[in-house]
């Protein structure tokens, strides 16, 4: 079964983050994407532009909308997303508790809706 970790976070707890934050950051993602790929779980992953980046299509009433932004205005926003293969919940939780985004945001766990 394929699960998908969605990563959020407040994009303000990084306003003052250095080079050499951002450079231990990548070495912290790095060793869990190693670990995830070793044990054979690792499918996907990909950060996200900024929030500001992004434009929401909507329909309502027979007529397309496009705003730029996010649908919802909130502290947390989606900031990226790992896919992996996993035999169980339990076993995908427990890769999720790892995520170092869990240790600042949150990591929000969904199975696939198409099976493996």
């Amino acid at each position: 079964m394929k699960y998908t970790f969605l990563l959020y976070s407040n994009p303000a707890d990084f306003a003052n983050v250095t080079p050499e934050d951002m450079e231990r950051e990548k070495q912290v993602y790095g060793a869990y994407i190693g670990a995830l790929q070793e044990a054979g779980v690792f499918v996907a992953t990909d950060w996200l532009q900024p929030v500001e980046t992004a434009t929401t299509v909507s329909t309502e009433d027979g007529k397309t909308r496009i705003q730029d932004g996010p649908f919802a205005a909130t502290r947390e926003t989606l900031g990226g997303y790992f896919i992996i293969e996993a035999p169980s919940l339990d076993v995908a939780l427990a890769w999720a508790k790892k995520c170092p985004a869990a240790q600042f945001g949150k990591v929000e766990v969904r199975a696939s809706a198409m099976g493996a």
